[in-house]
């Protein structure tokens, strides 16, 4: 904007993460100006808004992964909103839970918040909410989750209710693994039992191969010119490093004599290349498999590669395949799942299927608080917690608290206009604003 560049093309991907509503506004405006003084802007984008404001929307799919590339939609708005492809609006839950237990972190003052006293709604689905700078990942990531899980007191007076919460996990966007060994299949744990299939054959016995032998990441059947990675990285002295296909095994990771294993007439690098789709229907029957992989499909991850690297995931994907583990291996206790910003990246189909795993959690006996600015999140919510009323100094006390239509009610919370237009533009069949609504069923 400063160079007041003109004749140029500007590529933003996803422009609007981590922004809150009202910037949102800002950003379109910013993008009008410089088409305005005769550029061209080309946006990747999934917020309705901004997706709204475009002139011209080519929207691919039909679905992710395989079965997405190719051109659904091309056009303006009008024909966009009016097709059967367009985004639909997400509904209102059919009723708001309330809860009598809560979580209360008292005097929280770390960084920029003012002492508050917040109390957290236990067994219910809770959105922080409030603009950038506000305070709501110093809240909940600093003060919150550090205090429950490393017993720290830095930040606050105290917490009260910890004996409620069995356990609490932080759910973010910090990588699986900085390995490209680690992959879907290993980090839901389904590996063990896929390998176990392999071993249990007729050719495998003859050959002596044991389970390991399956594996990519230990001696034994994988190949030993790349280590089963399925590449070779050569080192350029002054340049970036070049991965190429391993010519010993063609990038297939495993040993001849193991490919020459199969079970259901599949090999094991061929199992690898299924979605976690097709692992499903190709291994159905055989629960110690897919218990592990059908949470992967909860959650909008069915398009995953049993075998694509976890180093290749989006920030959104990452944090539901660590949902997605939490919902196998972590039964019978109530925890405490704290998300920062789940929704970055995810299409408003992909916001609705994560929405319903946050309400599994719930139904289960779980507690979810969610950092978010997705309004479809926020109005989803049974308890809103809106920090402000702006960022840095200026915020860091609590603006409103309680329903999405209580909060959107207050004045003083700029969250609160945004809200209310996202609650007004949701079909009727929400919850009504009587009483008996607002009780747990």
């Amino acid at each position: 904007l400063s160079a007041s560049l003109v004749g140029t093309l500007f590529v933003l991907d996803e422009p609007s993460i981590g922004l809150h509503p009202r910037d949102n506004h800002r950003l379109v405006q910013i993008l009008r100006s410089l088409k305005d003084i005769g550029n061209t802007v080309v946006v990747v984008e999934h917020d309705p808004d901004i997706v709204r404001a475009a002139e011209h929307i080519v929207d691919l799919g039909p679905r992710a992964g395989e079965a997405g590339g190719e051109i659904v939609f091309e056009g303006p708005w009008a024909d966009f909103v009016s097709s059967p492809d367009s985004l639909k609006a997400i509904a209102l839950p059919p009723a708001r839970r309330s809860s009598r237990t809560f979580l209360e972190v008292r005097g929280a003052h770390k960084h920029n918040l003012k002492g508050i006293d917040v109390r957290f709604p236990l067994g219910v689905f809770t959105c922080v909410t409030g603009v950038s700078g506000s305070g709501k990942s110093t809240l909940v990531s600093d003060v919150l989750f550090r205090g429950l899980e490393n017993g720290s007191d830095d930040g606050f007076r105290e917490i009260r209710g910890r004996d409620k919460v069995h356990k609490v996990i932080m759910v973010d966007q910090s990588p699986l693994s900085a390995s490209p060994r680690s992959i879907p299949a290993t980090y839901t744990k389904a590996m063990d039992g896929i390998r176990d299939l392999f071993s249990s054959t007729r050719e495998a016995k003859l050959m002596g191969f044991r389970p390991g032998y399956f594996s990519f990441n230990t001696a034994g059947g994988r190949c030993e010119e790349c280590k089963g990675a399925g590449f070779q990285v050569v080192e350029m002295q002054f340049l970036s490093d070049i991965s190429l296909v391993c010519d010993a095994c063609k990038g297939k990771r495993f040993k001849k004599e193991i490919l020459e294993v199969r079970w259901n007439d599949k090999t094991i690098e061929e199992v690898l290349g299924l979605s976690v789709t097709e692992a499903c229907l190709f291994f159905a029957g055989r629960p110690e498999i897919t218990r592990k992989l059908y949470p992967l499909v909860e959650v909008g991850l069915g398009y995953l590669k049993l075998g694509q690297p976890t180093t290749t995931l989006s920030g959104g994907e990452l944090q539901r395949i660590k949902l997605a583990f939490h919902l196998v291996h972590e039964k019978g206790k109530k925890i405490l799942y704290l998300f920062d910003e789940p929704t970055i990246g995810l299409h408003p189909n992909d916001v609705a299927v994560l929405l319903r795993s946050f309400q599994k959690l719930v139904t289960e006996g779980h507690t979810v608080v969610v950092i978010e600015h997705n309004l479809d999140v926020i109005k989803s919510a049974d308890h809103v917690i809106d920090l402000g009323p702006e960022g840095g100094e200026a915020g860091g006390r609590i603006v409103a608290q309680g329903t999405p239509e209580k909060v959107a009610q207050c004045r003083d919370s700029i969250t609160a206009k945004y809200l209310k237009e996202a609650l007004g533009r949701t079909n009727d069949n929400g919850p009504s604003k009587s009483k008996k609504n607002n009780k747990r069923k």
